[in-house]
């Protein structure tokens, strides 16, 4: 792979869902170190994009179809994921059974929902997810079932589990649902962060707030479209906003950060 290959690169890419389509024709290119939002109401497309990065969802087969990720049209989906760290709200959820916060950044190298006995744990493995614990300040949380703990301190460590193979990108889906004013703020100063450190974010949300400073583009889906496509301070304006959920919005802006009236 080229270092220069973008991201993602989507063509005429149709996802059918059901007897629904939940991309109609998409297509998207996001480079190498760029930081973007996608952003969309319920119902827009937004899950189904990321599941065909995730390649959970295939588009139908045709000639003039390309679906990319970092260069490539054919992965090992293990591999691919470690490429994409992806945090989701989805993925808390799964975490039922008592599962320690150390197990659970473990299982970031297994692509699993804690660790099983077929696991093998390596030295290495356990370095890497006590330096990721430190480099998030969690170390505190180690032996505590994740189940137990609040939403924001499980999300941390799903940031955790998704920077155990050092991914190119990100890949934050919804990721600050269910949390409070305060956790959704700490887990946007987290992302700042690791956007500063050379990570690419790609957020997924229908949240303008979750937008973070260094996210300059914005890419607005609507009925399985892209609906537009720019710089963050265009998409974001007031005008884009209320014709992207069908009603009147105000927009407030201050430090590269925004809110909806």
């Amino acid at each position: 792979m080229n270092p220069t290959d973008p991201l993602l690169e989507l063509r005429h890419v149709t996802v059918r869902r059901g007897v629904k389509e939940g991309l109609r024709d998409v297509s998207l290119n996001i480079h190498s170190g760029e930081h973007v939002a996608i952003i969309g109401p319920n119902g827009s497309g937004k899950s189904t994009l990321i599941k065909v990065i995730t390649r959970e969802l295939y588009p139908l087969a045709r000639p003039e179809l390309v679906c990319r990720m970092f260069g490539q049209e054919t992965w090992d989906v293990f591999e691919l994921r470690s490429r994409f760290g992806l945090v989701s709200n989805d993925l808390q959820a799964t975490y039922a059974r008592p599962i320690t916060a150390y197990e659970a950044i473990l299982s970031g190298f297994f692509s699993s929902i804690g660790l099983w006995p077929a696991h093998q744990v390596t030295p290495a493995m356990e370095a890497k997810a006590r330096s990721v614990m430190t480099r998030l300040e969690v170390t505190h949380l180690a032996d505590r079932a994740v189940s137990e703990m609040s939403s924001g301190e499980a999300r941390r460590l799903l940031i955790g589990r998704a920077l155990v193979h050092d991914p190119q990108a990100l890949l934050l889906d919804e990721p600050t649902n269910s949390l409070d004013f305060r956790a959704a703020h700490e887990f946007r100063e987290i992302v700042s962060k690791l956007a500063q450190e050379g990570h690419s974010i790609v957020m997924v949300t229908h949240t303008v707030a979750d937008v973070i400073p260094e996210i300059s583009r914005a890419v607005l889906l609507k009925a399985g479209r892209v609906h537009a496509d720019g710089p963050v301070a265009q998409m974001l304006s007031a005008p884009m906003l209320s014709d992207l959920f069908g009603m009147p919005l105000r927009v407030v802006q201050e430090d590269g950060r925004y809110g909806i009236l």
